[in-house]
């Protein structure tokens, strides 16, 4: 590895004037609910209200707007799972050239239909990230359009790293900055920027355990592919690091952490119930890592949402995915007497224990009954899993048999 490859703090500088006007300053809200876990203050960097919902405009724009006009009137190409895309979009037609976006037939459709809103010529391929990637840099061969790489390359990363510049002025005294990882252009730049005036402050990627190719790249000491990704956060479900990627975060990067796919669950549904804000799984990957790695990062910390793209239909599984993680459905089965208003007396009961039915289905057909007795399996809304125990014991005092119950 050589220095000299690594993007320095004047080319990010540079990006910063170019990007001016085009991107916006996106906020810094602070998640007071975490500052007892990490003994200070946390902060979250709102890129997912950034405009086309994600940081990547930011290295799209810097890497098209470098194009020559020669370069342009050929046309720009790009692969991607959708905010990639979108940023490709956006840029080109704002710098005034033909984009072309390969994306997989699995991308969610919003995705789709936001990139050909921007203006982008959409084909669909395949069912995975790697096919969209390959049809489009066979597109770039036949065809002389400019393949604009997702992650690989320095005005990419110049352009992501002007996210760090903009952390630097919001939380001067930042101790720990989290970053979202997959092909690693993100936490690139970041490290790039921050690292060049404050190298104390420590850098963490942050990947999906399901899609996590830095720890076994950085254990080989080079670029190592995985043989599948298959996760929640689509947005950074990456195979392989880049070789650029790769050389950056193994001279800036502190460390990369991963995280489960219920903690994925669990913080898109934090952001949503504390923050009001909608963070796609592959945003919300830094606040898993502040739910999963308690007390791990020196505050004061900051966690980059890095977009907030997310199909409705896969937001709805998630925060049903999420409640059930954090404990907030409890599933029970209980044994009562066969005689009218038996059932009306646990609904009752449980109105007065505060939980919420959401199903309930009662049934006398079972081997394990008495005679007498008849079974109701209900599922219910909780607080969490104090309000579970107490409810279970609560009903257990009523006289009531607990066959089954989970949270």
């Amino acid at each position: 590895m050589t220095a000299t490859r690594l993007v320095d703090l004047d080319r990010i500088l540079q990006a910063r004037d170019l990007l001016g006007g085009v991107v916006r300053v996106t906020p810094m809200e602070h998640a007071r609910e975490f500052a007892d876990s990490f003994g200070g203050p946390v902060h979250l960097k709102c890129e997912n209200l950034q405009r086309t919902g994600s940081f990547k405009v930011r290295g799209a724009y810097t890497r098209i707007h470098g194009l020559s006009s020669e370069e342009r009137a050929r046309g720009v190409v790009a692969a991607s799972a959708g905010n990639h895309a979108q940023g490709v979009a956006l840029a080109a037609s704002l710098v005034g050239t033909q984009a072309t976006v390969f994306m997989s037939r699995k991308a969610p459709l919003p995705k789709v239909a936001a990139t050909r809103g921007y203006g982008a010529d959409v084909q669909l391929v395949g069912t995975a990230f790697e096919e969209a990637f390959a049809g489009a840099v066979e597109f770039a061969e036949r065809t002389g359009a400019v393949f604009i790489h997702p992650f690989d390359h320095p005005d990419i990363i110049a352009g992501q790293g002007t996210v760090g510049l903009e952390i630097l002025e919001q939380v001067p005294d930042v101790g720990t900055v989290l970053v979202s990882t997959g092909g690693g252009g993100l936490v690139s730049g970041v490290a790039s920027a921050i690292k060049a005036s404050r190298p104390e402050v420590r850098l963490v990627g942050v990947q999906a355990d399901a899609a996590a190719a830095f720890p076994p790249s950085l254990a080989a000491g080079a670029p190592v592919g995985l043989d599948s990704t298959h996760t929640l956060a689509d947005g950074i479900a990456v195979a392989r690091p880049g070789e650029l990627t790769f050389e950056h975060v193994t001279a800036l990067v502190d460390d990369v952490v991963t995280v489960g796919e219920e903690a994925l669950s669990r913080a898109v549904l934090n952001c949503l119930e504390r923050r009001k804000l909608v963070v796609e799984p592959a945003g919300a990957a830094p606040v898993a890592a502040l739910l999963e790695h308690e007390g791990a990062f020196e505050p004061p910390v900051v966690a980059v949402l890095s977009g907030g793209n997310v199909d409705p239909l896969l937001l709805m599984q998630i925060i049903q995915h999420g409640m059930t993680a954090a404990a907030r459905y409890l599933y029970v089965r209980l044994w009562v007497p066969d005689r009218p208003g038996s059932l009306a007396g646990v609904v009752t009961r449980l109105s007065e224990l505060g939980a919420n039915i959401v199903d309930i289905e009662h049934s006398r057909i079972s081997g394990r009954l008495g005679i007498g007795e008849v079974e109701v399996a209900l599922k219910l809304e909780t607080r969490g899993p104090q309000h579970c125990d107490d409810v279970i014991a609560e009903l257990q005092r009523a006289g009531y048999t607990v066959a089954a119950a989970d949270h």
